[in-house]
C-alpha cells in the first residue's frame, strides 16, 4: 500500500473507534439519569439484572471492536514505518506504537472500572 491508503486506512480505523464508543456512552447516559433520580432503589431486581447486563454486553462488544481496531492499527504502523520518504504525519503515524498500547490497557482497565460503577449504581454496594 502507498503512504496516502495507509493514512486513510489509519483514520478509518480511529473513527471506527470513537464511533464504537456511542452506543455506551448512551447507555451510560441512560443509567446515569435513572441513578441520579434514585430510581433503581425501587426497581424489581430483575429490570436491575437486566440493566447490568445491557451495560456489561453493550461494553463488551465495544470494547472487542475497538480492542480489534486498535491491533489493525498496529499492524498498520509497521507498515507504515516502511514506506521510502514518508510525510511529517506519516512519520508522527509510524511513531504511535506505544500510545496505541497505552490506549489498548486504558480500554480494559476504563472499561472495568466503568462496569464495576455501574453496578454499584444500579444494585447498591
Amino acid at each position: 500500500m502507498d503512504e496516502v491508503s495507509l493514512i486513510k486506512q489509519w483514520n478509518q480505523m480511529r473513527s471506527h473507534i470513537i464511533f464504537s464508543q456511542i452506543a455506551p456512552a448512551l447507555v451510560l447516559i441512560g443509567i446515569f439519569v435513572l441513578a441520579t433520580f434514585d430510581k433503581f432503589a425501587t426497581a424489581p431486581d430483575a429490570a436491575k439484572y437486566l440493566t447490568v447486563g445491557v451495560a456489561a454486553v453493550t461494553g463488551i462488544l465495544a470494547t472487542i471492536s475497538q480492542y480489534a481496531a486498535v491491533r489493525e492499527g498496529e499492524a498498520l504502523i509497521y507498515d507504515i514505518r516502511k514506506v521510502e520518504k514518508p510525510s511529517a504525519l506519516a512519520t508522527k503515524i509510524g511513531g504511535s506504537r506505544e500510545l496505541l498500547s497505552l490506549s489498548a490497557i486504558a480500554l480494559v482497565l476504563l472499561d472495568l472500572a466503568m462496569i464495576a460503577l455501574v453496578v454499584w449504581a444500579v444494585l447498591g454496594a
